[in-house]
């Protein structure tokens, strides 16, 4: 069996996938205006290969949440998956503020990491998007091992 049948996709625009792609990075777009007090972040990536291999499924799992639509999806609602993701934006909200109260712990580097990976993989699966949460799955083993090597 093919999960991913093409006849199961269709092409168009999802609103929801761009609405959960700008909340997720919102504090990106905060941390590149305006700076850290300890900013460990805008340090050199000791993992260029990975970090451009991750930039590309980023940019492949948004383009999927966007464009590409599981033809029995069903509306978005207050699913579990949905709950999930919620709170793992939630947390990466929490780790973003803990960022900016100077604190550049290995567990807030973790917070800035991991949960919005998991927010990007629990969102596709909850719209059946196949497509998406295995490119977000990639996306996630590069974030993770870029902030490992590079910050924990």
């Amino acid at each position: 069996m093919n999960i991913i049948h093409t006849s199961h996709y269709r092409f168009g625009f999802d609103p929801w996938g761009l609405l959960f792609f700008l909340l997720v990075m919102l504090p990106n777009f905060i941390w590149f205006a305006v700076p850290a007090p300890n900013d460990i972040l805008r340090t050199d990536s000791v993992t260029p290969v990975v970090d451009a291999v991750g930039s590309v499924f980023q940019v492949l799992t948004v383009a999927c949440l966007c464009f590409v639509i599981h033809k029995s999806r069903s509306k978005l609602r207050f699913s579990f998956l949905i709950i999930a993701t919620i709170i793992c934006i939630a947390i990466y909200y929490i780790g973003w503020v803990l960022y900016y109260t100077a604190n550049v712990s290995p567990i807030v580097i973790l917070l800035l990491t991991v949960p919005p990976c998991l927010a990007f993989i629990l969102f596709a699966a909850d719209r059946r998007n196949i497509p998406a949460a295995l490119f977000a799955t990639v996306f996630a083993v590069c974030h993770l091992v870029f902030a490992v090597v590079n910050f924990v």
